[in-house]
């Protein structure tokens, strides 16, 4: 059987001779003999331990788990399934973490890469914001939105911590609860009769005060999947007829405020007509041109709209 001197043996499996003292002290690798002269010989059994402990430090595996391992009585199995598991989970936040980076990276103009030009306070907030991403409040919001919309959410869930005082928050949540128990009780009512337009016009103000014109393309996102399809209802009192209801009567409200402007077209100066258009445009979605275009289309298939009113539109487009 061929056996090695420590030196001899660390050439031949390219493991330091430092480590293999560490090894030994550590009681994972004991030399099978060892001379009076204090010289360490290494068997091919040991060479076959070695590469077992090589393997598992490539899985990851600290030292202590090793040593557990190889003893006789441990489930090796069970082990890798753990830890096969856990490196799927580093790799995992490895790759969010690239994602941050790459974030960080595309943000920093390339004339001011150097160390002192780093923009610390974004980078640190963008980090904050991928932790947020990993423990929001709602667990049904990661499985609804996309990557990008969970990002802003979480921005917009850190903003609402200091957005409120105690008593703005407590006028808030008694603001909501006297709504729905107005919706409630005239459900019987039609949601784009004037009483339908002006509750709708209340539940629009109260949620524009709850996510603001800059996260107005988040706000209808979570509408549509998460309202509409009755993922809030435990958390808001939303039944599905509350929100139907709801969502016929800020329609109405909404078409009620962009038709009325519309009415005056050819009536009223341009300037002001174009004024009052995009302000409401942009109370209903914010900057995104996609939604807004959506609007012109509807409008234009409408034949409640005047054709003066539409070649106006047109004329926008």
């Amino acid at each position: 059987m061929a056996q090695w001197y420590i030196r001899d043996f660390s050439k031949l499996t390219q493991v330091s001779v430092e480590t293999l003292y560490h090894y030994d002290k550590f009681g994972l690798l004991i030399p099978s003999q060892r001379h009076t002269n204090g010289y360490r010989i290494y068997s091919e059994t040991d060479l076959s331990r070695l590469q077992q402990i090589v393997a598992l430090k490539f899985f990851g595996f600290e030292l202590a788990q090793i040593k557990r391992l190889l003893s006789a009585n441990t489930d090796a199995v069970e082990h890798l399934l753990v830890q096969s598991q856990q490196l799927k989970e580093k790799a995992q936040s490895l790759f969010d973490a690239s994602q941050v980076l790459d974030t960080v990276i595309i943000s920093v103009p390339s004339h001011e890469s150097s160390k002192s030009h780093l923009p610390w306070e974004m980078i640190i907030k963008t980090i904050e914001v991928y932790h947020m991403t990993q423990k929001l409040e709602h667990p049904w919001i990661g499985k609804i939105l996309s990557p990008d919309e969970l990002v802003e959410y979480a921005q917009y869930e850190q903003g609402l911590k200091t957005r409120f005082t105690e008593s703005e928050r407590r006028s808030f949540e008694q603001n909501w609860a006297e709504l729905l128990a107005d919706i409630s009780t005239n459900l019987d009512q039609d949601p784009t009769s004037e009483f339908g337009i002006a509750t709708g016009g209340r539940v629009v103000e109260w949620v524009d005060t709850l996510y603001g014109r800059e996260h107005a393309v988040l706000r209808k996102s979570i509408w549509e999947k998460g309202f509409k399809p009755g993922k809030m209802e435990a958390e808001h009192q939303l039944s599905p007829e509350i929100v139907a209801w709801m969502d016929k009567a800020c329609s109405a409200y909404w078409r009620h405020l962009l038709y009325g402007v519309l009415d005056k077209v050819g009536i009223e100066p341009h300037e002001v007509i174009l004024s009052k258009w995009n302000a409401v445009l942009t109370d209903m979605y914010g900057d995104s041109d996609e939604l807004k275009s959506k609007v012109y289309q509807i409008a234009l298939a409408d034949d409640k709209v005047s054709d003066v009113a539409k070649a106006w539109i047109r004329n926008m487009i």
